[in-house]
């Protein structure tokens, strides 16, 4: 059996963040974007209510997807890509301080 690595949430939070929006852009296809930050979304949000439990996880997920509709009117003012790493910096240090720091 192959034992599988503990990946920070914060790294897989950040990383459908980013990895959801190269997807849409580089396939020019939204919906598998958007499954890339849903599949890794949910992983997160198990991950989160593992190490801090129900309620940090709800709110974790909630500024997940804040994080994701926030990007979109902050690109239009700065630019895709560093909206995108911003919102995901921003996920990550979260995510971290709140449930990956204890881990």
């Amino acid at each position: 059996m192959t034992k599988v690595p503990n990946i920070p949430s914060a790294v897989v939070a950040a990383s459908g963040l980013v990895g959801g929006y190269g997807v849409a852009r580089w396939t020019r296809k939204r919906q598998l974007g958007g499954i890339v930050l849903a599949v890794a979304g949910t992983t997160a949000a198990q991950q989160w209510r593992q190490q801090a439990g129900g309620k940090a996880a709800g709110a974790l997920t909630v500024a997940y997807v804040a994080a994701f509709a926030g990007s979109h009117p902050l690109a239009k003012k700065i630019g895709a890509w560093p909206a995108v790493f911003g919102v995901a910096g921003a996920v990550a240090l979260a995510s971290w301080a709140v449930a990956d720091r204890h881990a």
